[in-house]
Protein backbone atom coordinates (compact mmCIF):
# COMPACT_ATOMS: atom_id res chain seq x y z
CA UNK A 1 0.00 0.00 0.00
CA UNK A 2 1.58 3.33 -1.17
CA UNK A 3 2.00 5.96 1.67
CA UNK A 4 1.17 9.64 1.26
CA UNK A 5 5.18 10.17 1.71
CA UNK A 6 5.04 8.28 -1.64
CA UNK A 7 2.71 11.07 -3.56
CA UNK A 8 4.76 13.75 -4.99
CA UNK A 9 3.04 16.79 -7.23
CA UNK A 10 3.99 17.24 -10.97
CA UNK A 11 5.56 20.45 -11.20
CA UNK A 12 2.84 22.66 -12.65
CA UNK A 13 0.54 21.22 -10.09
CA UNK A 14 3.63 22.38 -7.60
CA UNK A 15 3.04 25.67 -8.76
CA UNK A 16 -0.53 25.98 -7.67
CA UNK A 17 0.50 24.81 -4.58
CA UNK A 18 2.81 27.06 -3.81
CA UNK A 19 0.18 30.08 -5.18
CA UNK A 20 -2.57 29.19 -2.41
CA UNK A 21 -1.39 30.18 0.44
CA UNK A 22 -0.32 33.60 -0.64
CA UNK A 23 -4.26 33.76 -2.33
CA UNK A 24 -5.75 32.96 0.61
CA UNK A 25 -3.97 35.79 3.02
CA UNK A 26 -5.03 38.06 -0.18
CA UNK A 27 -8.34 36.86 -0.30
CA UNK A 28 -8.82 36.81 3.50
CA UNK A 29 -7.30 40.72 3.54
CA UNK A 30 -9.73 41.49 0.92
CA UNK A 31 -12.56 40.27 2.76
CA UNK A 32 -12.03 42.02 6.39
CA UNK A 33 -10.53 45.32 4.93
CA UNK A 34 -14.05 45.27 2.48
CA UNK A 35 -16.05 44.51 6.27
CA UNK A 36 -14.16 47.51 7.95
CA UNK A 37 -14.87 49.94 4.66
CA UNK A 38 -18.19 49.48 4.95
CA UNK A 39 -18.56 50.53 8.67
CA UNK A 40 -15.87 53.19 8.40
CA UNK A 41 -14.70 54.53 4.79
CA UNK A 42 -11.90 56.46 6.10
CA UNK A 43 -10.68 53.08 7.87
CA UNK A 44 -6.77 53.51 8.18
CA UNK A 45 -5.63 50.57 9.81
CA UNK A 46 -7.09 47.87 6.55
CA UNK A 47 -7.16 50.37 3.28
CA UNK A 48 -8.27 49.01 -0.11
CA UNK A 49 -5.87 47.42 -2.19
CA UNK A 50 -6.58 50.05 -4.83
CA UNK A 51 -5.23 52.63 -2.16
CA UNK A 52 -1.86 50.32 -2.14
CA UNK A 53 -1.26 50.77 -5.41
CA UNK A 54 -2.62 55.20 -5.63
CA UNK A 55 0.00 55.11 -3.12
CA UNK A 56 2.70 53.19 -4.60
CA UNK A 57 2.26 55.30 -7.57
CA UNK A 58 2.35 58.35 -6.40
CA UNK A 59 5.90 57.94 -3.74
CA UNK A 60 7.10 55.88 -7.05
CA UNK A 61 6.44 58.44 -10.02
CA UNK A 62 5.83 61.74 -8.05
CA UNK A 63 9.53 64.10 -7.03
CA UNK A 64 9.21 65.19 -3.45
CA UNK A 65 9.07 68.56 -2.81
CA UNK A 66 11.31 68.10 0.22
CA UNK A 67 13.72 65.72 -0.63
CA UNK A 68 13.61 66.59 -4.37
CA UNK A 69 13.44 62.06 -4.92
CA UNK A 70 11.16 59.81 -6.18
CA UNK A 71 10.52 58.89 -2.54
CA UNK A 72 9.95 54.80 -3.48
CA UNK A 73 13.22 54.42 -5.83
CA UNK A 74 15.27 56.38 -3.17
CA UNK A 75 14.21 54.32 -0.18
CA UNK A 76 14.95 51.32 -2.06
CA UNK A 77 18.51 51.83 -3.00
CA UNK A 78 19.65 53.25 0.14
CA UNK A 79 18.29 50.06 2.24
CA UNK A 80 19.65 48.28 -1.02
CA UNK A 81 23.06 49.74 -0.75
CA UNK A 82 23.88 49.48 2.57
CA UNK A 83 22.43 46.04 2.69
CA UNK A 84 24.61 44.88 -0.09
CA UNK A 85 28.03 46.50 1.47
CA UNK A 86 27.24 44.95 4.70
CA UNK A 87 26.59 41.45 3.36
CA UNK A 88 29.55 42.03 0.74
CA UNK A 89 32.43 42.70 3.73
CA UNK A 90 30.57 40.12 5.89
CA UNK A 91 31.03 37.65 3.20
CA UNK A 92 34.87 38.51 2.54
CA UNK A 93 35.33 38.42 5.89
CA UNK A 94 33.55 35.16 6.96
CA UNK A 95 35.47 33.19 3.37
CA UNK A 96 39.19 34.56 4.97
CA UNK A 97 38.95 33.98 8.42
CA UNK A 98 36.56 30.82 7.94
CA UNK A 99 39.51 28.75 5.52
CA UNK A 100 42.03 30.49 7.95
CA UNK A 101 40.94 29.46 11.18
CA UNK A 102 39.39 26.56 10.16
CA UNK A 103 42.29 24.82 8.40
CA UNK A 104 44.83 25.95 10.46
CA UNK A 105 44.74 23.47 13.95
CA UNK A 106 46.40 26.23 15.86
CA UNK A 107 44.15 28.79 14.58
CA UNK A 108 41.09 26.53 15.16
CA UNK A 109 41.98 25.46 18.54
CA UNK A 110 42.51 29.51 19.64
CA UNK A 111 39.51 31.20 17.79
CA UNK A 112 36.57 28.76 17.69
CA UNK A 113 35.61 29.62 21.20
CA UNK A 114 36.21 33.21 20.83
CA UNK A 115 33.99 32.95 17.48
CA UNK A 116 31.32 30.99 19.28
CA UNK A 117 31.04 33.28 21.86
CA UNK A 118 31.57 36.55 19.26
CA UNK A 119 28.55 35.24 17.81
CA UNK A 120 26.40 34.79 20.80
CA UNK A 121 26.36 38.83 20.95
CA UNK A 122 23.15 40.34 20.07
CA UNK A 123 24.02 42.66 17.34
CA UNK A 124 20.97 45.41 18.17
CA UNK A 125 22.13 45.21 21.94
CA UNK A 126 25.41 46.70 20.68
CA UNK A 127 23.81 49.39 18.68
CA UNK A 128 24.48 52.28 20.79
CA UNK A 129 27.82 51.29 21.28
CA UNK A 130 28.26 51.23 17.46
CA UNK A 131 26.25 54.94 17.27
CA UNK A 132 29.16 56.22 20.07
CA UNK A 133 32.12 54.89 18.28
CA UNK A 134 31.44 55.20 14.54
CA UNK A 135 28.64 58.18 15.05
CA UNK A 136 25.32 58.29 13.21
CA UNK A 137 26.45 58.22 9.90
CA UNK A 138 26.47 55.34 7.26
CA UNK A 139 29.28 53.22 9.07
CA UNK A 140 27.20 52.47 12.35
CA UNK A 141 24.62 51.02 10.08
CA UNK A 142 27.27 48.95 7.79
CA UNK A 143 29.25 47.69 10.94
CA UNK A 144 26.18 47.07 12.75
CA UNK A 145 25.63 44.35 9.85
CA UNK A 146 29.08 42.88 9.21
CA UNK A 147 28.96 42.45 13.56
CA UNK A 148 25.37 40.42 13.11
CA UNK A 149 26.03 38.57 9.90
CA UNK A 150 30.21 38.07 9.73
CA UNK A 151 30.35 35.81 12.71
CA UNK A 152 27.82 33.50 11.66
CA UNK A 153 29.74 33.08 8.23
CA UNK A 154 32.93 32.28 9.73
CA UNK A 155 31.46 29.80 12.05
CA UNK A 156 29.57 27.90 9.31
CA UNK A 157 32.49 27.98 6.70
CA UNK A 158 35.01 26.79 9.78
CA UNK A 159 32.66 24.17 10.08
CA UNK A 160 32.50 23.43 6.43
CA UNK A 161 36.59 23.59 6.43
CA UNK A 162 36.70 20.91 9.43
CA UNK A 163 34.18 18.34 7.58
CA UNK A 164 36.18 18.28 4.46
CA UNK A 165 37.92 14.74 3.92
CA UNK A 166 40.79 13.94 5.82
CA UNK A 167 42.16 11.88 2.81
CA UNK A 168 41.96 14.96 0.43
CA UNK A 169 44.40 17.04 2.46
CA UNK A 170 46.68 14.15 2.43
CA UNK A 171 46.63 13.43 -0.99
CA UNK A 172 47.26 16.94 -1.99
CA UNK A 173 50.17 16.94 0.61
CA UNK A 174 51.44 13.59 -1.13
CA UNK A 175 51.35 15.68 -4.35
CA UNK A 176 53.57 18.26 -3.04
CA UNK A 177 50.87 20.82 -2.68
CA UNK A 178 51.54 23.81 0.15
CA UNK A 179 49.46 25.47 2.47
CA UNK A 180 47.90 27.73 -0.22
CA UNK A 181 47.66 25.39 -3.16
CA UNK A 182 46.08 23.13 -0.60
CA UNK A 183 43.48 25.99 0.53
CA UNK A 184 42.92 27.79 -3.30
CA UNK A 185 42.92 24.19 -4.94
CA UNK A 186 41.21 21.48 -2.34
CA UNK A 187 39.12 23.89 0.56
CA UNK A 188 38.33 27.06 -1.80
CA UNK A 189 35.84 25.02 -4.31
CA UNK A 190 33.98 23.12 -2.00
CA UNK A 191 33.77 26.00 0.93
CA UNK A 192 32.17 28.70 -1.85
CA UNK A 193 28.47 26.74 -2.22
CA UNK A 194 28.74 26.55 1.51
CA UNK A 195 29.24 30.26 1.51
CA UNK A 196 26.73 31.26 -1.03
CA UNK A 197 24.04 29.39 1.33
CA UNK A 198 25.16 30.93 4.48
CA UNK A 199 24.56 34.54 2.48
CA UNK A 200 21.28 33.11 1.63
CA UNK A 201 20.61 31.86 4.87
CA UNK A 202 21.60 35.63 6.56
CA UNK A 203 19.23 37.60 4.50
CA UNK A 204 16.53 37.98 7.16
CA UNK A 205 19.07 38.85 9.47
CA UNK A 206 20.23 41.57 7.55
CA UNK A 207 17.25 43.08 6.73
CA UNK A 208 16.29 43.17 10.05
CA UNK A 209 19.82 44.83 10.72
CA UNK A 210 19.18 47.72 8.33
CA UNK A 211 15.57 48.18 9.14
CA UNK A 212 16.46 48.47 12.66
CA UNK A 213 19.15 51.26 12.22
CA UNK A 214 17.17 53.14 10.00
CA UNK A 215 14.46 53.44 12.09
CA UNK A 216 16.78 55.13 14.87
CA UNK A 217 18.87 57.22 12.49
CA UNK A 218 18.67 57.49 9.08
CA UNK A 219 17.59 60.41 6.34
CA UNK A 220 16.07 57.73 3.99
CA UNK A 221 15.51 53.90 3.25
CA UNK A 222 12.88 51.91 3.23
CA UNK A 223 12.97 50.88 7.48
CA UNK A 224 12.98 54.84 8.18
CA UNK A 225 10.05 55.70 5.81
CA UNK A 226 8.02 53.12 7.85
CA UNK A 227 9.20 54.51 11.11
CA UNK A 228 8.53 57.93 10.06
CA UNK A 229 4.79 57.51 8.37
CA UNK A 230 3.81 55.10 11.34
CA UNK A 231 3.13 57.73 13.69
CA UNK A 232 0.57 58.92 11.31
CA UNK A 233 -0.96 54.87 10.49
CA UNK A 234 -0.59 55.25 7.01
CA UNK A 235 -1.08 51.16 6.48
CA UNK A 236 -1.20 52.71 2.51
CA UNK A 237 2.77 52.97 3.11
CA UNK A 238 3.70 50.39 5.91
CA UNK A 239 2.28 47.78 4.32
CA UNK A 240 3.41 47.81 0.31
CA UNK A 241 6.88 48.77 2.33
CA UNK A 242 6.79 45.40 3.68
CA UNK A 243 5.67 43.41 0.85
CA UNK A 244 8.38 45.30 -1.03
CA UNK A 245 10.95 44.33 1.44
CA UNK A 246 10.03 40.75 1.33
CA UNK A 247 10.08 40.31 -2.46
CA UNK A 248 13.23 41.65 -2.77
CA UNK A 249 14.81 39.14 0.01
CA UNK A 250 12.89 36.52 -1.75
CA UNK A 251 14.55 37.56 -5.27
CA UNK A 252 18.08 37.97 -3.80
CA UNK A 253 17.81 34.32 -2.39
CA UNK A 254 16.34 33.20 -5.93
CA UNK A 255 19.69 34.96 -7.04
CA UNK A 256 22.06 33.30 -5.19
CA UNK A 257 19.97 29.81 -5.44
CA UNK A 258 20.37 30.22 -9.03
CA UNK A 259 24.62 31.31 -9.00
CA UNK A 260 25.09 28.46 -6.64
CA UNK A 261 23.03 25.90 -9.24
CA UNK A 262 25.09 27.23 -11.86
CA UNK A 263 28.56 27.56 -10.87
CA UNK A 264 29.02 24.53 -8.25
CA UNK A 265 26.45 21.92 -10.16
CA UNK A 266 28.64 19.19 -8.60
CA UNK A 267 27.69 20.67 -4.75
CA UNK A 268 24.17 20.14 -5.60
CA UNK A 269 24.56 16.16 -7.31
CA UNK A 270 26.47 15.53 -4.13
CA UNK A 271 23.97 16.75 -1.54
CA UNK A 272 21.43 14.91 -3.42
Amino acid sequence: MRRIINYAPRPGVRIILAALPFIAVLAIYVLASNARLAVEPNDKLMPALATFWATLVRMATTVDVATKTYLFWWDTWLSLWRLFLGLGISALVGLVLGIVVGFIPYLRSTFEPFFAAFSLIPPLAVLPILFIIFGLGEVSKIVLIVFGIAPFIIRDVMLRVASLPTEQIVKAQTLGASTWQMISGVVLPQVMPRLIDSVRLSLGAAWLFVIAAEAITAEGGLGYRIFLVRRYLAMDVILPYVAWITLLAFLMDYVLRKLSAAAYPWDKIKAA
